[in-house]
């Protein structure tokens, strides 16, 4: 079992046992001890392997939790957590995802309005009912109200992140099925989208029942709603739909080119193939005429080929210019790739509200390629982050200096801070303080229910102050969980490109955020992008491949990211 899955039982046991009222101290435990697993750099399965180590020496986790872990990677299942599933009513932890709606109005709704499913709580909000609570109100009904949309959203769609840790288990699953000789998965998991909507996997196999009958045995599978010769539907985990077909050798690129899709572009691909007097659909390329000759088919480039284009990446099959693009791939740049980046720009330590030191994040990053990073813990407004006030901030710089000169030239360490943009529009340090940074970020934390003239005047006012260089998570959004802040994005990126400023891609699965459509628009103003982790943790700083797909969504080339430069390119770029 990885320790994602262990962590996330861990998270819904601390869920469930808030949502009874359980001991505080208790559910604080299961927290923190997902927290460290999480983040944890080895197997807690290894660990338990391993008879000279002790989960109990890892701080965070105590004998009942290391006794937990071991039941759940040797049974796969946790009976208290079965048992806590059971008594629990599923609305309660459904009303737990609206943003606004805490475990403590959770009960109160469910225990006062008689609150069986989302959809009751929609039509109490549109009776009124909900207001008439005590502690409620009309502003807070019309806030459950909005929250509604994304909760249920977030329900029918999985993070990218959350994708890829279940294509995971069911690669892992499926690789015990001798029969198969191929397996790849397709979809807009493929392209890379932020969100997934159901899975689709497709197989080589001369065996589909055995296959099939694999796939019935995984661990988290709850029902099959379709099962046919070379096709099976099913539903697991949370009713996440994921859809298995068995295809020949000989259809297995046209089925992958065809079931990655998108719509759109697959659309364009028939109109260009009838142009040329051919026909493609999920077995192959055919040539029309009475014999209709089958010309492609085994592998998604020669699909490509006879349509006389390169191979597209997945990530831009969405239905735009890819096929203009690749008519002639022999001139077209290469997008952004994961080897490409050099550096990370954003990322926080113990100083703050982050888990490590300065020097042990240094040294993680340099292990994973980067050759400068910038330490940019909070500013003083995040107090609850224990954000540095001026006089730590600039001991905090010493420290680097000091660190730079032990480092050496194996990764040089840039003082950096992530200042707070005040509800006011004022910056959450002085001039005379930023003037000493080799690094200023800018974000907003608080105010994000501001008008959107108010929060678009205190980014842009941001990006005028000569000390600032980027703003971080421009829009603030949280993906599932919290819509971006009403901000004129338009007026951002003119004062962005004004100002010869940059705008981050905030790279943790959570966020994304710059989109993949305000990506485009930006690079079309020539606006640098930096693509970071936001790292809190050692763990944090793998998130930089989502930021990649993200990018390359956006048909990001490598130059227009600035954490593919070499440093001394960012330093001339940010003195001028």
């Amino acid at each position: 079992m990885k320790n994602s899955e262990i962590a996330h039982a861990f998270e819904e046991m601390a869920d469930l046992l808030e949502l009874r009222g359980e001991n505080p101290f208790r559910v604080r435990a299961y927290r923190q001890a997902a927290r460290v697993i999480a983040d944890l750099p080895e197997s807690v399965e290894e660990i338990l392997q391993d008879a000279d180590r002790d989960l109990t020496q890892i701080a965070g986790i105590g004998e009942t939790i290391a006794e937990k872990c071991r039941t759940l990677v040797e049974t796969g299942t946790l009976p208290q957590l079965e048992k806590l599933r059971r008594e629990t009513p599923p609305v309660l932890r459904q009303m737990t995802r609206i943003p606004g709606v805490g475990v403590k109005k959770a009960l109160v709704l469910q225990q006062q309005l008689d609150i069986q499913s989302l959809e009751d709580l929609r039509r109490a909000c549109q009776e009124h009912r909900v207001r008439q609570l005590k502690g409620f109100g009309a502003k807070t009904e019309a806030e459950i109200l909005r929250g509604l949309e994304i909760a249920q959203a977030a329900q029918q769609r999985l993070r990218i992140d959350q994708a890829e840790e279940l294509v995971a288990r069911l690669r892992e699953h499926m690789a015990a099925c001798r029969e198969i000789q191929t397996l790849e998965f397709a979809g807009s998991y493929r392209r890379g989208k932020e969100t997934v909507g159901d899975i689709d996997m497709l197989v080589v196999s001369d065996h589909g029942a055995a296959v099939m009958d694999r796939l019935a045995q995984f661990p988290g599978l709850v029902v099959v709603t379709a099962r046919g010769d070379t096709k099976m539907s099913c539903r697991v985990d949370d009713h996440f739909q994921v859809d298995l077909r068995v295809v020949a050798a000989e259809s297995f690129g046209a089925a992958l080119q065809y079931f990655t899709g998108s719509k759109e572009h697959n659309v364009q691909v028939r109109g260009r193939a009838r142009k040329m007097g051919l026909t493609i659909n999920e077995y192959g390329v055919y040539r029309l005429g009475e014999n209709q000759q089958r010309i492609a088919g085994a592998t998604e480039e020669e699909v490509y080929t006879a349509l006389e284009l390169g191979w597209i990446p997945p990530e831009l099959r969405e239905g735009r210019k890819e096929l203009q693009w690749y008519e002639d791939v022999d001139h077209l740049p290469p997008l952004i790739e994961d080897g490409d980046l050099v550096a990370d720009l954003h990322m926080h330590t113990s100083a703050t509200d982050g888990t490590e030191t300065i020097e042990a994040m240094a040294e993680a990053a340099r292990k994973l390629g980067r050759r400068y990073i910038a330490i940019t813990d909070h500013s003083q407004r995040v107090s609850m982050a224990h954000g540095l006030d001026a006089e730590r901030l600039l001991a905090q710089w010493e420290q680097i200096d000091a660190l730079n000169n032990k480092l050496g030239n194996r990764i040089t360490v840039l003082k950096g801070i992530e200042c707070d943009i005040l509800e006011s529009g004022q910056l959450d340090l002085a001039d005379d303080v930023l003037a000493q940074a080799d690094w200023v970020i800018a974000s907003v934390h608080y105010g994000q229910k501001q008008s959107r003239e108010k929060i678009t005047q205190r980014i842009v006012g941001a990006l005028e102050n000569p000390h600032v260089d980027a703003i971080a998570h421009p829009t603030g959004r949280l993906l599932g969980s919290r819509p971006p802040y009403e901000v004129d994005i338009e007026a951002v990126f003119v004062a962005a490109a004004e100002n010869k400023k940059i705008l981050e891609l905030n790279a943790n699965p959570r966020r994304l955020d710059l989109s993949e459509e305000h990506l485009m628009r930006a690079a079309a103003m020539g606006i640098p992008i930096c693509i970071n982790s936001d790292a809190h943790s050692i763990e944090g700083m793998h998130v930089l491949r989502y930021g990649i797909i993200q990018a390359r969504r956006a048909g990001l080339l490598r130059d227009q990211v600035v954490n593919t430069w070499k440093l001394a390119t960012l330093r001339r770029w940010l003195q001028r």
